[in-house]
């Protein structure tokens, strides 16, 4: 009897193992994963962490892009050092691509989903992969983190960056574009970033490289863009400076025009690849708890 007791031990272990359900992070490796469905709301305090995480990832873009822009085209020897415009946009492009890249790739990216943009928060809503209930909270919360990020770079840089060239890395379109040919060149753009990060998002093998895709297609906006639309792709990108430098002739064309590309590419890559589900709505191509995408069943 005794020597019974470690069996029914054992027993009793493999029973609960067995019995509990596979959870996402239990997913053991080889074994062909769903995708991230989100029918249920996540609870208030989820949805509030992550939204706080995308206002701190907005306001270090932010910071970062006006930090970018004062000494590359603004008032210093580098700029100095720099005189033709479109070699300062292709050095802007590749600073703020690797910013991006970081922030995606980081803790708070990899939690949140590392979006810092409302546009891609509502294509992976649209794509089904993202909660509706977490949409208006991040969009929210990025623009906000914009504004912030706006402020502490003036606070940190002083009038250099309040100032012209700077004036808050404010975006403005060339002398010809009218608020029409805006809104469709920043629909298009933005609806050819979403549509190319979700094909990549429907690839376990190409999941991983998103946070390159985005940083390349942003760099290539702002170098071939930039003194044309101003390649822009995110409203967060454009609102803080836009509400600091007191720029919003255009900021409705900047604010809405992604949001429309973005849904109409969601659209589009939902029909014509509705046999390819997006597996995520994290652009460092993983999991909730950082594993490996595998294909659906």
């Amino acid at each position: 009897m005794r020597q019974s007791w470690p069996a029914l031990r054992l027993l009793h272990t493999a029973h609960r193992k067995c019995s509990r359900p596979m959870t996402e992070a239990a997913t053991p490796p080889g074994r062909r994963a769903t995708p991230d469905r989100t029918g249920a709301a996540p609870p208030p305090a989820v949805i509030a962490g992550h939204s706080a995480l995308e206002c701190l990832l907005a306001l270090v873009l932010l910071f970062g892009v006006v930090t970018i822009v004062r000494w590359i085209a603004g008032p210093s020897p580098i700029s100095d050092a720099i005189p033709q415009i479109h070699l300062k946009l292709l050095i802007i492009g590749l600073c703020v691509g690797l910013l991006l890249v970081k922030l995606i790739r980081s803790r708070p990216g990899r939690i949140s989903g590392g979006h810092i943009n409302p546009a891609v928060s509502l294509a992976m809503w649209r794509l089904g992969v993202f909660p509706g209930a977490s949409v208006l909270p991040y969009i929210a919360a990025q623009l906000v983190g914009s504004v912030l990020g706006v402020l502490a770079a003036r606070a940190l840089w002083g009038p250099a960056v309040a100032n012209p060239p700077v004036v808050d890395a404010a975006l403005h379109p060339g002398q010809d574009w009218s608020a029409g040919g805006l809104f469709v060149a920043e629909a298009i753009s933005m609806g050819g970033i979403v549509y190319l990060v979700g094909l990549f998002l429907q690839s376990p093998k190409l999941a991983p490289v998103v946070p390159w895709l985005v940083g390349l297609l942003i760099c290539a906006a702002i170098a071939l863009l930039g003194t044309t639309t101003g390649g822009s792709e995110n409203p967060a990108r454009q609102f803080g400076p836009a509400v600091a430098s007191g720029r919003v002739g255009f900021l409705w064309v900047y604010l809405l025009a992604p949001m429309v590309g973005s849904a109409v590419a969601a659209t589009v890559l939902n029909r014509a690849h509705n046999h390819n589900a997006v597996l995520t709505h994290r652009l460092c191509g993983t999991h909730a708890d950082g594993s490996d995408l595998h294909a659906p069943e």
